[in-house]
């Protein structure tokens, strides 16, 4: 028996490692600390669902009779993608959901990602189901809830399938990285007219392949190689539990997320003249002119798939994007996060055009690194970029933002630096016209961190 410990209660979900901070007895008890929060907010059922971990299996039962102990109706999706217990939460009647889901993190983790009367439950709310479970005194309600299977596959397939539509046909490639989205996405994209070469689409929670998290290029080599081997258009890549999208065009090229929202940001303003568009500040600094080229207002706000999504419902903005993979549709979807479905709205705008690569890479780029990291004990990320904030200064002409971190905006390019919300880590990426200012700024930042903290072991 694992006992609780307030380390697993992140910023946007719980997450822990199977046998030494989560087992099937804290599941249990999350699930019944939920069904109270449910129930406290006139919510009388549950949807579940898991990704295809191996540890999958007994937490979801666990929860499931966690739920129940408290009074709450379960209604189990099984083995499903993250965005269908989303879709589940919008379509079936109850609008709170749980999903067992490690993600993109190593076989030996697991979590949960959870959504309570239509909101993506953050930071206190979910520090506020610790609280509860502490200060549970073991009692279980007079009447405990019922307990139900649904195969929600086929509605949530048929749901896109319906919704969106290629111009032409199309033959691309797919890598799942044996995460649960290869249960789902070969159909779909075969059900919207694609031909589909499948990479790794049998579920395996040993990840035999690579890891599956493809905003990280090694994880997309494979991808790359097939589309240089075959005559595919495009390749197309999810994460573990298939709320995030990775692209890579003919030429080998990744088309990461925040140049994606281009695409997806130019066709929603047809739609939606004049709307907010929002984005998170790990984003390309070309982002914010595009939008506002194609009648669109930019609004730049903090990493966080849950804060985001609070954020979109708050603005009533049509779409929103994180530079991690995470993209909210509401034009025509729900507002949640769901790499197959993003999927399937780049490829509608792909099909369009004769060369689908030729449109990606046109698309504005600089110069730019990926997520660098700087590792950190426990805490220490916070005091550091509390420090940085108060006390850094950067010569020039710049704009300093601050809602999330520092991002230090130059006219030649930017640096970001901000903490992790999950992890002892400042998360820092760079952007310039020109590997010389991309230089210069990295030194800026550089010179920064060393005068705070002279030890730090800088990536860069």
């Amino acid at each position: 028996m694992v006992p609780i410990s307030p380390s697993i209660f992140k910023a946007y979900d719980i997450r822990g490692i199977i046998d030494k901070t989560l087992d099937a007895g804290v599941a249990h008890k999350i699930g019944q600390a939920f069904g109270q929060a449910a129930l406290a907010k006139g919510e009388r059922t549950v949807v579940i669902g898991r990704d295809g971990r191996l540890s999958g299996p007994a937490l979801a039962a666990a929860l499931a009779q966690g739920l129940q102990a408290a009074g709450v109706n379960v209604i189990d999706l099984g083995v499903v993608a993250t965005p269908m217990v989303y879709f589940g939460t919008n379509v079936l009647g109850a609008a709170s959901g749980i999903m067992v889901t490690g993600s993109h993190n190593p076989p030996d983790y697991n979590g949960f990602k959870m959504v309570l009367a239509g909101e993506a439950i953050h930071g206190t709310a979910i520090t506020a189901l610790y609280d509860a479970i502490v200060a549970h005194d073991g009692s279980s309600a007079a009447t405990p809830g019922s307990y139900s299977t649904h195969d929600i596959r086929a509605q949530y397939l048929e749901r896109i399938i319906g919704d969106v539509k290629l111009a032409r046909p199309i033959k691309i490639a797919v890598d799942c990285g044996n995460g649960v989205a290869g249960a789902f996405a070969p159909d779909l994209f075969r059900g919207m007219g694609c031909e589909v070469i499948e990479m790794f689409c049998e579920v395996d929670g040993n990840f035999p392949n690579h890891h599956p998290d493809p905003a990280h290029p090694e994880n997309l080599q494979d991808l790359i190689r097939m589309l240089q081997d075959t005559d595919a258009e495009l390749g197309i890549a999810f994460d573990g539990d298939g709320d995030r999208l990775g692209v890579v065009t003919k030429d080998g090229q990744i088309i990461f997320p925040d140049r994606q929202m281009m695409l997806f940001a130019a066709d929603v303003l047809t739609r939606h003249p004049g709307e907010q568009i929002l984005y998170d500040v790990k984003c390309t600094r070309h982002l914010a002119p595009w939008i506002s080229k194609h009648g669109g207002v930019p609004l730049m706000y903090k990493t966080g798939h849950s804060l985001v999504k609070a954020k979109l419902r708050e603005t009533g903005a049509p779409l929103g994007g994180e530079m991690s993979g995470h993209i909210f549709f509401k034009d025509r979807w729900y507002g949640f996060d769901d790499g197959l479905y993003s999927g399937a709205r780049l490829l509608e705008i792909l099909t369009r055009v004769a060369d689908p690569s030729a449109l990606l890479n046109s698309l504005p780029q600089s110069d730019s690194t990926p997520e660098l990291h700087l590792h950190l004990n426990e805490g220490e990320n916070v005091k550091l970029m509390d420090q940085l904030r108060s006390n850094a200064e950067f010569p020039g002409n710049q704009q300093i933002i601050t809602i999330d971190g520092l991002r230090v905006e130059y006219e030649d390019g930017f640096g970001l630096a901000r903490s992790s919300n999950t992890t002892p880590v400042i998360v820092m990426r760079f952007e310039a016209e020109t590997p010389a200012a991309l230089a210069r700024i990295q030194g800026q930042f550089k010179r920064v961190i060393l005068a705070a903290k002279p030890d730090a072991e800088l990536p860069f």
